[in-house]
């Protein structure tokens, strides 16, 4: 009786795309929340940039920017952080750096930052993989405009692929390896890690989501992946052109989405606002844009985060996290989709007037975490039961 009644729920699904039943919600102020670092806090003036992650011993990983003198972007005196919790993100270890190039090359802290981090559990394994960026020399530039960053791999010339490794939790982490000359192209002006999280797919293969400059300079999206647990990568085709900061699920059909920050949603405020989505069923060989496609996701142009899980009853479920405002980064807003993407609940408020970069995860089967910039703080813990969702 019970594979009778899923089986009439899955096709009831197919046919008339049935929504989770969300209850009635908790206002947004009344939510609980846990603050990881307001301004000033550990003689670090920002935080910034979140991802997180939970290992196969449960502990849950942030990571961020810890930006020491100002909220700026690179280049500047900044590290990739780490916070440690072992209690579902009740309590959190005080941060401490993770990537921290210090003044190499005989140039100063402000001229050696790191930025926009990516986080990967490898899940047969439990290796974390944590990537970012590493600007050397050019005070005063950015590597996403003119001449930041600048075709070739040297470090005179280009922003740095690098990445940190810990195979014990996240309690310690190995030095620097720097990955430019092996995944990127000397032509394009930029590669990088999207920040956020990447994933473990049901094969065992690892995907983190990944962005650049192409030779021309205009930004695309695109992913790479792993089939060694991280010794060697390949790095896709591009997904899309003049998108950055994207985000990666994999579907119930074994395909990939990619969901991407799109330039194009400055000046487009209409109803055809909304994030970029395109899917590959062969780890980016070929991209096709999904229905979801612009209109779905309305965003201000900023960083989102979305991940996929796997209920009890066999579906998968898909959630997806950003400021759901068409100018503003505020509205944080996390919606829900069980028919892979096609179509998106209204979503649960947690910051009316706030709400920015944020990354996603599965504290437990029946618990839906975010790491987010918000209001409140400059990085804020939140968990939501699954019921809420009507799951």
């Amino acid at each position: 009786m019970k594979a009778f009644a899923a089986s009439l729920y899955g096709l009831l699904s197919c046919c008339f795309l049935v929504a989770p039943l969300q209850a009635e919600q908790i206002p947004w102020s009344k939510r609980p929340h846990v603050v990881i670092h307001r301004q000033g806090d550990a003689d670090c003036h920002t935080f910034r940039i979140p991802a997180i992650a939970v290992t196969n011993d449960g502990t849950l990983l942030a990571v961020y920017d810890m930006r020491y003198r100002s909220r700026r972007d690179l280049q500047g005196h900044m590290d990739i952080g780490l916070s440690r919790s072992t209690d579902g993100g009740k309590t959190w270890e005080p941060p401490r750096p993770i990537m921290d190039m210090g003044e190499f090359g005989g140039l100063p802290e402000d001229q050696n930052g790191c930025s926009d981090p990516n986080l990967l559990v490898d899940k047969a394994t439990g290796e974390i993989i944590v990537s970012a960026v590493w600007t050397h020399g050019r005070p005063g530039t950015h590597q996403w405009r003119g001449s930041g960053s600048q075709p070739g791999v040297s470090l005179d010339k280009s922003t740095q692929f690098v990445v940190v490794r810990s195979k014990d939790d996240g309690k310690t982490w190995s030095k620097p390896e720097n990955l430019t000359k092996q995944l990127k192209d000397p032509k394009w002006y930029l590669f990088a890690p999207a920040p956020g999280n990447g994933i473990t797919m049901s094969d065992g293969t690892l995907v983190m989501p990944t962005q650049g400059r192409d030779h021309t300079g205009l930004p695309f999206s695109n992913l790479m992946f792993s089939k060694d647990h991280g010794k060697t990568w390949t790095v896709s085709n591009h997904a899309r052109s003049d998108t950055t900061e994207c985000a990666i699920a994999e579907l119930s059909d074994g395909s990939l989405m990619l969901n991407m920050r799109d330039n194009r949603n400055r000046s487009d405020k209409s109803s055809s606002n909304g994030r970029a989505v395109a899917v590959t069923g062969d780890l980016g060989e070929t991209w096709k844009v999904h229905s979801s496609d612009h209109g779905a996701l309305p965003e201000p142009v900023c960083m989102a985060s979305l991940i996929s899980h796997d209920l009890k009853d066999g579906r998968r479920v898909l959630f997806f996290s950003n400021p759901k405002h068409l100018s503003k980064r505020r509205n944080m807003t996390v919606r829900v989709s069980l028919d892979d993407g096609k179509t998106w609940s209204d979503g649960i408020q947690l910051d009316a007037e706030g709400g920015a970069y944020s990354s996603l995860v599965m504290v437990d089967d029946q618990t839906l975490g975010i790491l987010y910039e918000s209001s409140r703080a400059d990085m804020v813990f939140q968990t939501i039961k699954l019921s809420e969702f009507g799951l």
